[in-house]
């Protein structure tokens, strides 16, 4: 896929932030969360019970971004908890919404951030860029139902993650599915699956015995794309092998919402069950996404954080949801 040069900005839109994952920015003052009414199918449907326990937290070897609070490693105790399988579906999400008739952040704005390779030179033009990531452009009608903007469709990604969500967005879902939104220390025992310190979900090796096991960026960034883990953007939420509990696309794909408030320093207390600052402007975000690549965003690594402004929603972040044990 080829990613033309985009021209100035248009005007008539809000600044974006400069996040170099997702872009930051919503299009006006956040809504509070509505009383929404209980998901019909049980809790638990969907979702892997993990046993919880000790495990070493962060990352602070020579793949570690500066500034993102990767390290220290820290020894964190998490409760036994439950999680989704994979990340929310556009299938799913869409019961979400046609029992709540729920209006998400996008739809409410007008517009969202799209990848430009998405788009035709013509539509690139005549959007907004994101400042300093001019491959994010601000197209208006984009939402979750049409991700590319006016003209696309989720109607062959039923089983994709949702994308063009907030995190209050998912928060309310989550709050209509009787769950939560897993704190960024579940999350990160979770996607370990067990192992100590490796780097991504399965080991070290990226690509083990020649196969890609997530979908991120190859070729070169941001102008062509190979897809040689057989995705241009998001794949289906159970598209690879799961790691050793059984959860599907920890890295890769989407961008996952956690429940955490972000900071770069982690207290010496508390050490079990940790949540994050009480205060704080932007949430934690894990996982990358089909766009991150070595040469700018290597954060498709299990210990790898990055954060954007709960008003925030773009084409390649997501969530799934916890819950207590």
């Amino acid at each position: 896929m080829d990613v033309h040069d985009s021209a100035p900005p248009a005007a008539g839109r809000p600044g974006a932030g400069s996040a170099c994952c997702a872009p930051a920015g919503g299009g006006g003052a956040r809504p509070a969360t509505p009383g929404l009414p209980r998901a019909r199918r049980p809790v638990g449907a969907g979702m892997v019970a993990l046993p919880g326990g000790t495990f070493r937290m962060g990352n602070e070897d020579a793949h570690a971004n500066p500034g993102d609070g990767e390290g220290p490693v820290r020894e964190v105790t998490v409760s036994p908890f439950r999680l989704d399988r994979t990340a929310i579906t556009n299938a799913r999400f869409a019961s979400f919404v046609k029992d709540t008739g729920y209006v998400t952040a996008a739809e409410r704005f007008g517009w969202s951030y799209v990848f430009a390779g998405f788009l035709t030179p013509e539509r690139v033009r005549a959007t907004r860029g994101a400042s300093g990531t001019p491959w994010w452009r601000g197209v208006e009608g984009t939402a979750w139902r049409t991700p590319e903007g006016p003209g696309s469709g989720i109607g062959d990604r039923a089983q994709h993650p949702v994308t063009h969500v907030t995190w209050d967005d998912a928060q309310a879902y989550a709050a209509w599915a009787g769950k939560r939104l897993p704190t960024e220390a579940e999350w990160e025992y979770a996607a370990r699956g067990g192992l100590d310190q490796a780097r991504y979900p399965w080991g070290d090796d990226l690509t083990p015995r020649g196969r890609w096991r997530c979908n991120i960026w190859q070729g070169e960034f941001p102008v062509v794309n190979t897809f040689e883990d057989g995705y241009q953007g998001t794949a289906p939420v159970d598209a690879y092998r799961p790691n050793a509990y059984g959860l599907h696309n920890m890295v890769g794909n989407v961008w996952e919402w956690v429940a955490d408030r972000f900071t770069a320093s982690h207290p010496a207390a508390p050490r079990t069950d940790p949540r994050g600052p009480e205060e704080g402007a932007s949430r934690v975000m894990r996982g990358g996404s089909y766009l991150c690549h070595d040469s700018y965003c290597n954060r498709y690594r299990v210990a790898a954080r990055t954060a954007n402004t709960p008003d925030s929603s773009s084409g390649n972040c997501g969530f799934r949801c916890a819950a207590d044990a």
